[in-house]
């Protein structure tokens, strides 16, 4: 699993697959309007936006994920 994090939109998104490729998403869910779930067209999670990351998730977590620039 990995974890990208954006401190400036205070944004993470998780994957739950190693790669998605371009066009790998077919299907993207709000669960509410911190959570956003992507799919690929068989209907299998790909990953996990998280908005208000900071408030959200565990400082662990933060801690572990790869800051992006």
């Amino acid at each position: 699993m990995k974890i990208d994090l954006d401190t400036d939109a205070d944004a993470a998104y998780i994957y739950l697959e190693d790669k998605i490729e371009d066009g790998g998403v077919a299907r993207t869910i709000e669960v509410n309007h911190n959570f956003i779930i992507d799919f690929d067209k068989e209907g299998r999670p790909l990953g996990i936006e998280i908005l208000n990351a900071s408030k959200n998730l565990s400082p662990e977590l933060l801690k572990s994920a790869c800051i992006l620039e």
